[in-house]
């Protein structure tokens, strides 16, 4: 890359939409990134910068936002990368497929899904420090959902600079249709068990999400006032992975089902090409 990279540079390099044939993988950013911010800033709000330039590229071809998905929730992750906080990236209506509907191979780069939990806001979040009961309080339902995260980085060789820049590594996301109200819920100790074709691929809790996936909303919900972009009603949120993520191929199908709110089907077709 450029010795004297630039945000428009770096997020021109990123710039293939999911999609987009043929694919071709670029190196990590960081290193760019890091190059930037010696010139002056931080790295990080760099990174986020050069998110919001490619968003605003698809919000401009047509796209609608319609959430945010929190990444790095894990702690294991998190360690994998070297940071103590989460991530998030913006969701579009061109990311959302329905549960059990067929989705294009090809239309994600680097394949792989997680189960999560999906809150569905129903009143504003403005505040500049909220609480949990904010967030309960913020919120109409719960629905079990599948991220279909996907990297333009070559191998996946991501770190913190790399999978913000990337959106947080946002592919697609699948929601469960049966809303489940978040008192009829145990957040913290549902399980979750997600299968390819019936075989056990992922197995975890809503522990396993910043110990609570409210957690995760909180801090979701503060860092985005932080930002300029406060949660608004009708946004989705995906709280965070509750297990591994798992590599998908070609014709896979996955179900996961999570405690208290049901099972959400993810279906790949068999072919490994991309039909706009």
């Amino acid at each position: 890359m450029d010795s004297h990279p630039t945000l428009q540079g770096i997020a021109d390099s990123l710039w293939q939409p999911h999609g987009a044939q043929p694919f071709s993988p670029v190196p990590p950013v960081r290193d760019a990134i890091e190059a930037l911010a010696k010139r002056g800033g931080v790295a990080l709000e760099h990174a986020y910068r050069i998110q919001q330039i490619n968003i605003q590229r698809q919000l401009a071809a047509g796209g609608r936002t319609v959430g945010r998905k929190i990444g790095l929730t894990s702690k294991i992750v998190q360690a994998q990368l070297g940071v103590d906080t989460p991530d998030f990236g913006t969701l579009l209506d061109t990311m959302a497929f329905g549960d059990g509907e067929e989705i294009p191979f090809g239309r994600t780069h680097q394949p792989k899904v997680e189960a999560e939990i999906a809150l569905m806001i129903e009143y504003d979040l403005p505040h500049e420090r909220h609480t949990i009961a904010d967030i309960v309080g913020s919120t109409a339902y719960a629905l079990p959902a599948i991220e279909v995260v996907g990297s333009r980085i070559a191998n996946w060789d991501i770190r913190l600079l790399d999978t913000v820049a990337d959106n947080a590594s946002s592919g697609l996301f699948v929601l469960g249709t049966r809303p489940v109200k978040l008192g009829d819920l145990d957040l913290v100790r549902c399980g979750m068990v997600m299968e390819r074709r019936g075989e056990q691929v992922s197995v975890g809790a809503g522990a396993a999400c910043l110990g609570n996936p409210l957690n995760a909303a909180v801090w979701l919900a503060d860092m985005m006032v932080r930002v300029g972009q406060p949660l608004q009603a009708g946004d989705v949120v995906l709280t965070g992975a509750l297990g591994p993520m798992v590599a998908v191929h070609a014709g896979d199908v996955f179900s996961a089902r999570i405690e208290g709110l049901g099972e959400v089907r993810a279906v790949f077709s068999k072919s490994s090409e991309f039909q706009s």
